[in-house]
């Protein structure tokens, strides 16, 4: 599940990128840790009716702040590299120093001996968790009850459905995937569980194969013949058509659709299949809490539920004011979508069009899932009383091209469900509208679904589901914005807490990210997702100086954030009359500084134009 509890900055953006990418934009933060600390422009936090004076001191306090925040920040993306997944049999590097700059040693770990340290990071490395600590811990341990109060009381039918416990997996530690199905089997009234089916997405482990099959004769011999499935693929298919090969080994009349690394709490399922009983068309998630990747130490989640950004990277959220209203932890929280792990009747989830297998790999389809669901006439929702606790892994093994597949696919759903949105999507990845040079498939089913089901508009699904999640209707232009004294370097939002933006190198990832809108704002950075979230940075003249502030607070104090802009064309401010330009300057790393000053008709240029710019 690739879901997150705050929005993405300059790192998180780093961190799911791969390869020579992910040097590059190690680099680059460590770039603006160098530009922090060698007299780059300085400017503490805005806020209160001293801003202008606040933007023009140079506050030590906060540089180092920054400086140390950058520096924890440069050591993640350094972490990432060095903990990439390994292939099956590559040796894990040796030396004492490797594993004890580990991050997973940052909490365990401290008392093995050295070939135990050099195990345990072997297969950190090559499962994205603690597997040396997995293979120790019982596969049957008990795990604190999360639920809330209120949830023990609560009664269920007599003649709940059946259902199919369905584990996708690749490459799992064999004690992770065990220590899933024995939690289900304990955990689930055996009268509800009709069968477990285990998805191999082609794994090249051994004990996958001989271990695991063992223990699946050994249970069917307990429990009876068929009551464990597997099935294994030739090759790898990738998550999204994994699941779908579950479902259609399943023959439970519910069935619930899990990753293969999670422990299941006490009376999980009844509360959800007492909501599918009452309504069919309803898609149901448990609350998750986490499964430390390092200490395998239980962390509760607060009660949340399940959205997603412009980028349709899933993301937790607040309940819904209408849920807080109700005074009622136990009762149902409604959900825009699904994180990927969730339950449904398996016949409907076929009338609903399954996954869209046009997908690639990961990401996005859980997104897609939900969307789909409430605009043709289901629901989603994720219920308190049933808690699931999942691993969060350090990196997982998909995760090849993870970007490329999720852009591929967040493309995918805005060109079949997301009407005159879809632009937002393609805003997000900062690619064009037309002619992106991305194929995202054949769509024709997929429309012709949408027709044959007469779902509803986008429109409806955000006003009436979706109404956190932010609108960007008046986006005009969008991409990355150059100038022509340099065109190799672009605006750049900088040190995301100096407010200061900069020249720098083109690499067209989320720091670059421009939008120009109908209001004559110029956007810097990331989308905020929701209403809930930051407000998004404008560029503003302070004093005949370029800063980035939140819009919001810009607007509120009469600030000077309104721009004229033509393509090929200057950047005016509309208060001050002066332009956003560049000068010579040795100080700055590639020798041009950002400025603002009397116009010289410098020309600027942005990578995608919605609509006519406003005059």
């Amino acid at each position: 599940m690739l879901c997150s509890r705050r929005t993405k900055t300059l790192v998180s953006t780093c961190v799911i990128l791969s390869g020579m990418t992910n040097i590059v934009c190690l680099l680059y933060v460590g770039w603006i840790t160098n530009y922090v600390t060698t007299g780059g422009p300085k400017v503490a936090q805005s806020g209160g009716g001293d801003t202008d004076r606040k933007l023009e001191e140079d506050g030590k306090g906060e540089t180092l702040r920054i400086m140390e925040r950058l520096d924890r920040l440069e050591s993640v993306v350094n972490e990432h590299i060095k903990e990439t997944p390994q292939k099956d049999g590559e040796e894990a590097v040796s030396s004492s120093d490797s594993a004890s700059s580990s991050s997973l040693f940052d909490h365990w770990g401290h008392d093995l001996g050295p070939e135990s340290r050099r195990v345990a990071l072997r297969k950190f490395r090559y499962y994205g968790y603690n597997g040396y600590l997995s293979d120790r811990i019982s596969l049957t341990r008990p795990i604190p009850d999360s639920r809330p109060d209120g949830c023990q009381n609560m009664s269920y039918s007599s003649d709940l459905p059946q259902l199919s416990v369905i584990f996708i997996f690749v490459n799992e530690a064999l004690s992770v995937l065990l220590r899933s199905v024995h939690t289900a089997i304990q955990r689930t009234p055996l009268h509800l569980l009709k069968e477990i089916i285990l998805v191999d997405d082609h794994s090249s482990s051994l004990e996958l194969k001989e271990h695991l099959q063992r223990f699946v004769e050994e249970t069917n011999i307990q429990y009876g013949m068929g009551f464990v499935k597997v099935v294994r693929h030739d090759k790898q298919e990738g998550l999204i058509r994994s699941r779908v090969s579950g479902w259609r080994a399943a023959s439970a009349p519910v069935v619930a659709l899990f990753d293969a690394h999670v422990e299941f709490n006490t009376g999980w399922a009844e509360p959800i299949l007492q909501r599918i009983k009452e309504n069919r068309t309803r898609v149901v998630s448990p609350s998750f809490d986490n499964i430390k990747y390092d200490t395998f130490e239980i962390e509760e989640y607060p009660l949340s539920a399940q959205g997603f950004d412009w980028e349709l990277w899933c993301r937790y959220l607040n309940p819904p004011r209408s849920w807080w209203s109700q005074h009622n932890h136990t009762a149902p929280i409604r959900s825009p979508a699904l994180i990927g792990c969730f339950v449904v009747d398996r016949r409907y989830f076929e009338e609903i069009g399954l996954l869209d297998e046009g997908m690639e790999i990961y990401g996005g389809e859980n997104v897609e899932l939900g969307i789909r669901v409430w605009q043709c006439g289901g629901s989603v929702e994720v219920l308190p009383c049933s808690r699931i606790a999942h691993i969060e892994r350090a990196h997982k093994p998909y995760t090849g091209n993870l970007s490329a597949h999720v852009r591929r696919n967040a493309l995918r759903v805005a060109e079949v469900w997301m009407d005159q949105y879809k632009s937002h999507v393609y805003m997000a990845w900062n690619v064009p509208l037309q002619r992106s040079g991305i194929d995202i498939g054949d769509i024709t089913e997929r429309k012709a679904l949408r027709s044959r089901l007469q779902c509803r508009p986008f429109s409806w699904f955000l006003s009436n589901i979706y109404p956190e999640l932010r609108s960007y209707s008046n986006t005009v232009a969008y991409g990355v914005l150059k100038n022509n004294l340099r065109d190799n370097l672009c605006l750049d939002q900088g040190p995301d807490t100096d407010n200061v933006p900069i020249m720098y190198q083109c690499h067209g990832m989320t720091p670059q990210n421009v939008y120009y809108t109908s209001s004559q704002q110029l956007h810097l950075g990331v989308l905020s997702p929701t209403i809930d979230d930051d407000d998004n940075k404008c560029l503003v003249d302070v004093n005949s100086k370029p800063r980035l502030l939140e819009c919001s607070y810009a607007a509120t104090k009469h600030m000077k954030l309104t721009w004229t802009f033509t393509q090929g064309g200057s950047i005016q401010n509309m208060e001050s009359l002066c332009c956003l330009e560049l000068i010579e300057s040795r100080q700055s790393e590639f020798s041009f500084q950002l400025v603002i000053q009397d116009c010289t008709n410098q020309k600027w240029t942005i990578t995608n134009i919605l609509t006519v710019l406003p005059q």
